[in-house]
């Protein structure tokens, strides 16, 4: 029998309301994720929710996924722009995920962790296989937010 996971939280940090003027493709700061596809990968049914929440407000075209061996799958079919990668799931770990997207891919996608492991060790690992943001959970949805448009823009 598995260990059991720790309980992870993400936080959403308070934010004005949207502007009704403000088009789904951006928000006030002109950033938005039109056309942007980004795959969640998380087995924890909250942080899934709030995540799409937030990216569908700004625009992006949210895919998910529950666990490693499907979030691979949907990664290698549905080519998104970014994955956003749970370190601790059931059937795959995102660490596996990662590396067999850095084998299979010529050009790599791009990929955030987040993880409720506070271990330097795991961050490193994740470093040396490419990943392009780590975030320690809980986290504030800005954070995330940050991450995702600034790897998206660039």
């Amino acid at each position: 029998m598995p260990a059991p996971k720790r309980a992870k939280k993400a936080t959403v940090a308070k934010s004005a309301p949207p502007d009704s003027a403000t088009t789904p493709a951006a928000d006030a700061t002109g950033k938005g994720g039109a056309g942007k596809r980004v795959l969640l990968v998380d087995d924890d049914t909250e942080i899934i929710e709030s995540m799409r929440t937030v990216l569908e407000s700004r625009g992006y075209d949210v895919l998910t996924a529950r666990d490693g061996n499907q979030g691979l799958v949907m990664a290698e079919s549905q080519n998104p722009d970014l994955v956003v990668l749970d370190m601790m799931m059931p059937k795959r770990s995102g660490f596996l995920v990662l590396e067999k997207l850095r084998r299979s891919r010529p050009v790599p996608m791009r990929v955030i962790m987040i993880t409720a492991n506070e271990g330097s060790r795991h961050k490193a690992y994740a470093e040396m296989l490419g990943v392009d943001d780590y975030i320690r959970k809980p986290f504030a949805m800005d954070r995330l937010l940050d991450s995702v448009d600034r790897l998206l823009q660039s």
